[in-house]
């Protein structure tokens, strides 16, 4: 009768703590859903005046897109002022603040150069390219740049973009093969245009890479635009960069698992429009 007893227990426990795991297992799913979901909705860029907020006390010479969205219409804040290896040039990180989430977080700043030894217990990274500085954005919707000479600022882009890399000029001196080198411009990542006319800007857009002067003024498109940047990497013997990009091949403003993947490369002593080298 007791061992019966103790039997009847223990399946009960066992039932009791089935039901606890799964009631556990079943909120965390649906937490992570719901803040995946929330992420997801954040990070974009709504092509409506009827979803966005407009701030009527200022207004920015800028364009918009479709002539419904500017920096206006949207909640932004400056993060960081950007030291780069231009001395009187200086970058603004714009980010969109909608919720308390909008968090931005730089991939890193080093203070190596390319050629120093990086040491294993430093959490500090030398440059993916030499004499170049990069910056991840996530709801990075801008970057000004300020002339500390001129007194001048002015935006790199006349509406905001969903910007994901930005290459800039190291403010520490570095070299390549130990010989000094210096880099006077600006490579820009981002979703910039609603190309698959979904009224969002968002990553299910195609990702364009361009090119900016020193003063930030003149913009080139470096990869064709119905193409989307996927990755990068250098070539330390040619000072290349190659790019990997996916074709809209179906012209539907989106990438697609069957778009065919192309290499591009670009001289990084003067980039120009990137050259097909696959």
């Amino acid at each position: 009768m007791f061992k019966l007893f103790t039997i009847n227990n223990k399946a009960r426990f066992r039932s009791l703590l089935l039901l606890v795991v799964f009631s556990s297992f079943t909120n965390c799913f649906l937490t992570s859903c719901s803040s995946n979901k929330k992420n997801q909705k954040e990070e974009q860029i709504i092509i409506s005046t009827s979803e966005t907020e407009t701030n009527t006390a200022e207004t920015y010479p800028l364009d918009s897109i479709n002539g419904e969205v500017s920096l206006a219409q949207i909640a932004t804040s400056p993060h960081t002022v950007v030291l780069t290896g231009i001395p009187k040039h200086r970058l603004i990180t714009i980010y969109k603040t909608r919720t308390e989430h909008s968090k931005p977080e730089p991939a890193f700043s080093s203070n190596k150069s390319y050629d120093e030894p990086i040491d294993p217990e430093d959490n500090q990274t030398g440059h993916f390219v030499p004499g170049i500085d990069l910056i991840y954005g996530y709801n990075l919707v801008n970057i000004a740049h300020f002339d500390l000479e001129l007194e001048k600022i002015n935006f790199l882009f006349d509406h905001p973009v969903l910007i994901k890399s930005l290459y800039y000029p190291s403010f520490i001196q570095d070299s390549l093969y130990k010989q000094p080198i210096n880099r006077y411009y600006y490579l820009v990542s981002a979703y910039d245009e609603d190309t698959n006319k979904d009224t969002l800007i968002n990553k299910k857009d195609l990702r364009k890479f361009y090119y900016f002067n020193a003063d930030g003024t003149e913009k080139t498109l470096l990869i064709p635009a119905d193409y989307s940047a996927v990755r990068s990497e250098y070539d330390p013997m040619n000072d290349v960069m190659y790019i990997f990009a996916q074709h809209d091949a179906d012209k539907n403003g989106a990438t697609d698992k069957k778009d065919p993947l192309h290499i591009f490369w670009i001289n990084l002593k003067a980039p120009a429009p990137a050259k097909r080298l696959y």
